[in-house]
């Protein structure tokens, strides 16, 4: 069975959850957090690095003791230390602690002095007005226990797009490997790139005496098979993703593909054209009374409703076709259009590579500039700089840019915004820098009228050249903050002040609507990594997938600008 890189991660935030519980050291906490994101990030299997005997503590983030768990997963397949913890400590008490507002300590109150082991426990007690008793709760908390629990379990569950491409990749290259196949398509939200997938649906043309379905249902990832037939087959993979596989014909392969793709709504719309002409359009193709008449490729779809075929990333039926019809579809943004990245993590806060070794690096994905952008001193957990060495790093990287050729290194720092909007470093330091992205990591639960006004007090700096992160949510794990983004937005025309689409795979913050809100509204964009690392540059294209869902083009983003051009557009 092959172990991925999320299989490893996943143990390590487990581990993490439950020493949270027990209330172990948090460095020791954040030692686990902080391994299982590179095990994430990494572009490579790390399976691969223990076959090959390579030195793991060359990761960033990975110390001896966390190889040696890596390698006792890779050989065993598990982690004693876990199976160690998961005895200790209630497993139910995990998900409590993923309900927003309650942290370890406060897990271990409910525990301790309520008998709340899971979240049935903590329903019980909420409902029965037990929670405000305890000393650090009150009825506001109680209230918002109440509110998540209701709303907890709402829908489908749904998988960010990266852990999703990290199975399904695999998956699709070992079909493309198989005899007598032809094509192989990932299909549905993935192929629309939305932040997440319910599942996966993957189309296949092949010759009638391919073993495709038979390598299908045998994969190593398959925990389960649904069901198996000669031309669909269902199954669910280790990590609990259902992945439904379709045999086509080659004459409706196009049909197939963009009926299985979407949206619901999209596809309405464009069958609703098609009876308009006396056509019929499903996944088989497209028919003129029993007579196909296209359907090998979307374009042959598209053209018969008199439209160009549409991206893949705009077919949620917001304008799209109206647009396609009127011949103004944009000239969506691409990775290729990108000339640097304005949002980087060195060592010097909580990064894992040196300054030098991030530019060389960025120099190597052909970008022409990288700015340096460490935390200030607020976030003091990834020891963030004061203003004696932020003033040392701009004369550092001064240094840096010119030795270094063929790249340029911009001073810049994420600064703080603090709960009364203003920065946490003085003007004065700010004004030395390249650009200053302004962000918020703290007071992330003020109430909307005061949030928004403390971001708008931050954009009127003129220091302040991109609010990085805007709404500062986490896929899956914490809220958007409560955030007024129609006047965010505004703001940002107003004042020149570029807004971030943050493309690491957890924020993809801006979202795609506030993206295209953005665009609509003539706000300029970054799309940055947000990287912590080297191998993080590969983020790019999570943020430009986003962007392209928000019908972002390329003069929409400041980063596909030349450096000149640039520096221009960043003075306020």
């Amino acid at each position: 069975m092959a172990i991925h890189n999320s299989d490893i991660a996943e143990q390590f935030d487990e581990i993490a959850d439950l020493l949270e519980i027990q209330g172990a050291n948090a460095f020791r906490v954040r030692a686990y957090r902080t391994g299982a994101r590179t095990l994430r990030d990494l572009p490579h299997a790390v399976a691969a690095m223990v076959d090959n005997g390579e030195d793991l503590t060359e990761l960033p983030g990975i110390g001896e003791d966390l190889a040696a768990k890596i390698r006792e997963v890779v050989v065993t397949g598990e982690l004693s230390q876990l199976g160690e913890l998961e005895r200790e400590v209630p497993p139910g008490l995990v998900e409590v602690l993923g309900i927003a507002g309650l942290g370890p300590k406060r897990v271990q109150a409910l525990h301790r002095q309520l008998g709340v082991d899971n979240l049935d426990d903590l329903r019980t007690a909420a409902e029965a007005g037990q929670i405000r008793t305890l000393s650090g709760f009150g009825a506001k908390t109680e209230a918002n226990i109440r509110h998540e629990l209701a709303t907890r379990g709402s829908g489908e569950k749904r998988t960010r797009l990266r852990q999703a491409e990290e199975v399904a990749e695999p998956l699709a290259h070992s079909l493309r490997g198989v005899d007598g196949v032809e094509t192989v398509t990932i299909a549905g939200s993935y192929r629309r790139r939305k932040e997440t997938v319910g599942d996966l649906d993957i189309l296949v043309t092949c010759r009638a005496d391919s073993p495709v379905i038979e390598r299908f249902v045998n994969h190593e990832d398959v925990r389960h098979v649904v069901s198996k037939g000669e031309t669909r087959s269902t199954v669910v993979l280790r990590n609990s993703l259902q992945v439904d596989l379709r045999v086509v014909a080659s004459a409706a392969r196009g049909a197939a593909l963009h009926y299985f793709t979407g949206s619901k709504a999209h596809n309405i719309h464009i069958r609703r054209l098609g009876q308009e002409r006396g056509l019929k359009i499903n996944e088989y193709g497209v028919f003129q009374g029993t007579e196909r008449v296209a359907g090998a490729t979307e374009a042959e779809v598209y053209a018969r409703v008199g439209l160009p075929e549409i991206p893949p990333e705009l077919r949620e039926d917001r304008g799209e076709i109206a647009a396609a019809q009127a011949g103004t579809l944009p000239d969506l943004i691409t990775t290729d259009a990108i000339r640097g990245n304005l949002h980087t993590h060195t060592t010097a806060s909580d990064g894992h590579a040196s300054p030098r070794q991030m530019a060389e690096a960025a120099r190597e994905q052909g970008w022409d500039y990288l700015a340096i952008s460490d935390h200030s001193k607020a976030v003091r957990v990834a020891n963030g700089l004061d203003a004696e060495r932020l003033a040392a790093q701009i004369d550092e990287i001064d240094a840096l840019d010119a030795e270094l050729k063929d790249i340029t290194v911009l001073k810049a720092c994420e600064v703080d915004i603090l709960e009364d909007g203003r920065l946490d470093l003085p003007d004065a330091v700010l004004a030395r820098l390249d650009l200053t992205l302004g962000a918020i990591h703290s007071h992330m639960s003020l109430a909307r009228e005061k949030q928004t006004a403390r971001v708008l007090k931050a954009m009127d700096n003129p220091n302040v050249s991109i609010l990085a992160h805007p709404t500062g949510r986490k896929i899956g794990t914490r809220e958007p903050c409560a955030l007024d983004m129609e006047r965010v937005i505004a703001h940002a025309a107003e004042t020149g002040c570029v807004l971030e689409v943050n493309a690491q795979p957890d924020r993809l913050d801006l979202n795609d609507l506030h993206c295209r809100m953005a665009r609509d509204a003539g706000v300029r964009l970054a799309i940055g990594t947000d990287a912590h690392a080297k191998h993080h540059f590969a983020f790019m294209r999570d943020g430009v997938d986003q962007a392209r869902r928000g019908w972002v083009t390329p003069a929409d983003v400041i980063n596909t600008l030349p450096l000149g051009e640039l520096r221009r557009t960043l003075a306020r």
